[in-house]
């Protein structure tokens, strides 16, 4: 019998997926080649399902002979394993992001007279669509929550944006563009909600002078109109005691983690870095309160992080370093590392003598003054979270005081319609504003 071969990302079928697989069977033998989280997670966003999930749905459909895995988005390896006399495939892969994977099939297919056979694509239909409609309507606390350390497992890094209120954060939800390098669509996995952007933006000083009931109503705006997980900017954490009850409060509305950091005293920025006086906690101390925070939580979802301030201090790697092991030990999920540096060297130097005390333990660097670093460049030296922290508060504001000045210069507002948005994009830039 011949032997037809169909790689699979869904977990959520559609007729457009049937089709498919019918007219794999009526060619021959049917081997699903399902794609693992990890080749999902590298060029859209997670399965709902894990592998072993989807595995067993396929597994039971009648047209479907065998299920292996496929590591990655390119069908080489197992096109080379099994030399199927088909391949199949929806016709919607001739333009865009497949274009090039399916230019790799033809070429491997012909080393032995195999065949690519595509199916009309299904009008109205994909799996991105399907899972997007789905996945608005299962995006529990509790899925949402879980979103971050899933992908900490089969991410090579997390890419994070800031995001300080609904509209930030339906920006961070839905930009992509097109990477050249892999024809794929790149994307934000995750926002930030700083704690300097959310103070800015409400005319108030970053000095720890937004309380948490504030913080936690900017985080439902956001959380109301996106999907993608939450991390916080904690800063201090507060009293320990404090800290115990405001991380179970983040854990049951959905947020995937919180960051603190070891200072103590008035905050001052840390982009300040020694101009201004930098107090911070006594390691043992700081080490209490993220023992408090992750006795205090019901799931293993919820992540906390310690944040290292002793470059900003002045106190060096070293000093860095004793304080990360201690705070691992007490229980925190991963570090973050902050530097005024603008070399990064001392950021680089950090992760080599972290990793090589752990491998696994996450790290997480915001490239504000070192941004001449790709995040490829940090991800190969051992960071696996990168947060661009505050860009957007930082694009906004100059645009709109141009805007302001322009109208104020002329006596009116037509010379500023060319740094606006149209007025009827605006009433329709929202779901539900038409």
């Amino acid at each position: 019998m011949k032997q037809v071969y169909i790689a699979m990302a869904a977990d959520i079928l559609h007729t457009g997926h049937i089709n498919v697989i019918n007219k794999g069977a009526q060619l021959g033998e049917v081997t699903i080649g399902l794609l693992s989280d990890e080749a999902i997670a590298s060029y859209k966003k997670l399965p709902l399902f894990n592998y072993e999930i989807r595995k067993q749905i396929f597994e039971n459909l009648k047209n479907v002979s065998k299920v292996i895995k496929q590591d990655t988005i390119n069908y080489t390896k197992n096109l080379m394993a099994l030399k199927p006399d088909f391949v199949v495939h929806g016709d919607d892969w001739r333009e865009g992001a497949q274009k090039l994977v399916r230019e790799n099939v033809i070429s491997t297919l012909s080393q032995w007279g195999g065949q690519l056979i595509e199916v009309p694509y299904t009008n109205g239909l994909s799996s991105a669509y399907t899972h997007n409609l789905i996945s608005k309507e299962l995006k529990s606390p509790d899925i949402r929550r879980s979103q971050l350390r899933r992908m900490l497992n089969l991410k090579p890094f997390i890419r994070v944006m800031e995001a300080s209120n609904g509209l930030t954060g339906l920006i961070v939800e839905n930009v992509k563009v097109l990477d050249e390098k892999t024809s794929f669509f790149k994307e934000f996995d995750a926002m930030w909600i700083s704690s300097l952007c959310d103070s800015t933006f409400k005319g108030k000083p970053d000095i720890e002078l937004v309380d948490l009931t504030s913080r936690l109503n900017t985080i439902n705006e956001i959380m109301e109109v996106t999907t993608k997980p939450i991390i916080l900017d904690g800063d201090t954490g507060g009293k320990k005691e404090h800290f115990a009850f405001n991380v179970k409060t983040l854990e049951r509305i959905g947020v995937s983690a919180i960051i603190i950091e070891d200072k103590t005293g008035l905050k001052k920025n840390s982009l300040f870095g020694t101009d201004v006086k930098q107090t911070l906690d006594d390691p043992q101390e700081f080490a209490e309160k993220i023992k408090a925070g992750k006795n205090a939580l019901t799931t293993k979802d919820f992540l906390i992080f310690a944040r290292l301030e002793s470059l900003i201090a002045g106190y060096g790697v070293d000093d860095a370093m004793e304080r990360a092991k201690i705070y691992i030990e007490a229980g925190a999920d991963g570090v973050m590392i902050h530097s005024k540096d603008k070399s990064g060297a001392d950021i680089i130097e950090f992760l080599k003598k972290f990793r090589e005390f752990s491998k696994d333990i996450p790290v997480i660097l915001v490239p504000t003054t070192y941004n001449h670093l790709t995040e490829e460049e940090l991800n190969k030296h051992g960071a696996n979270i990168i947060i661009h922290a505050n860009h957007l508060l930082r694009s906004a504001y100059p645009a709109m005081v141009k805007t302001a000045e322009t109208i104020l210069r002329n006596g009116r507002s037509k010379e500023a319609d060319q740094y606006c948005m149209p007025i009827k994009q605006i009433l329709t830039l929202i779901p539900g504003g038409k």
